[in-house]
């Protein structure tokens, strides 16, 4: 059965659809089956590896209109577009029953055929995160290595504790990513420190460096490690998957 992890953050630009796409695509290479859900009305994750103007995307599954109809990406890595009608999906689902529940029951019929499922949110705390934090069992919080994304990462554990104690309590902290990092900065590296000792070994040894083709990637529609698989991008997110299945 599918493990289900949430790559989330409420700031934008810290590198969710990059690492949800790059870390999937790494499972992928290492022989996992992984499912990649695109949660973000802005269909970036789904732009980025080459999947655009699908009817059957997540939002018309979580209106109850199709099933969920995964489109295969390359061997071993499936996606569930979304659109930018997902945006609508909050008012439209204002009094359905359940609504926090939408996705863990969309997911539910197919957990038994991948081996992880990844969820790229959008940077915001709403109905679209909510049914994401229900339905996992552990999400990934990338953050840039400055004073201000430690700060904003309270709202964030303080959704995550009431999902745990009210909604979903296997939810867990899989671990904090630290994106477009440079050895040679020492706000960087004070950054790390001090992300390492607030989190208590949740934070990734693995970072990501700064690296211009992990953004160009996005553009050219496919992962990092077709587009330039001896890049910077490409070896730092080899070695997040690594350390990501070493704790499984």
């Amino acid at each position: 059965m599918a493990k289900i992890t949430v790559i989330i953050n409420q700031k934008g630009g810290v590198g969710k659809t990059t690492t949800t796409c790059s870390l999937a695509a790494a499972l992928s290479l290492k022989g996992k089956k992984v499912l990649l859900v695109d949660l973000d009305p802005q269909t970036n994750a789904s732009e980025s590896l080459g999947v655009r103007n699908y009817d059957n995307n997540i939002y018309q599954a979580l209106k109850g209109e199709s099933a969920i109809s995964p489109i295969k990406v390359i061997n071993n890595l499936y996606i569930v577009p979304s659109n930018i009608d997902l945006n609508a999906l909050e008012h439209e689902m204002n009094n359905e029953p359940g609504r926090e529940y939408l996705l863990k029951e969309l997911l539910e019929p197919v957990k038994n055929q991948y081996d992880f499922i990844l969820i790229d949110c959008s940077p915001s705390i709403g109905l679209i995160a909510l049914n994401a934090l229900s339905a996992c069992d552990t999400f990934i919080i990338p953050v840039l290595p400055h004073h201000l994304s430690i700060q904003g990462l309270s709202g964030l554990a303080d959704v995550a504790k009431k999902i745990k104690s009210r909604i979903n309590p296997k939810l867990k902290l899989e671990g904090v990513l630290i994106t477009q990092f440079s050895h040679r900065k020492v706000l960087h590296r004070d950054v790390q420190t001090a992300l390492k000792k607030h989190f208590n070994g949740r934070l990734y040894d693995t970072t990501i460096r700064e690296n211009i083709s992990l953004a160009e990637m996005c553009s050219a529609g496919i992962d990092i490690f077709r587009y330039a698989p001896n890049s910077n991008g490409a070896e730092d997110y080899l070695k997040l998957c690594e350390e990501f299945l070493s704790k499984q």
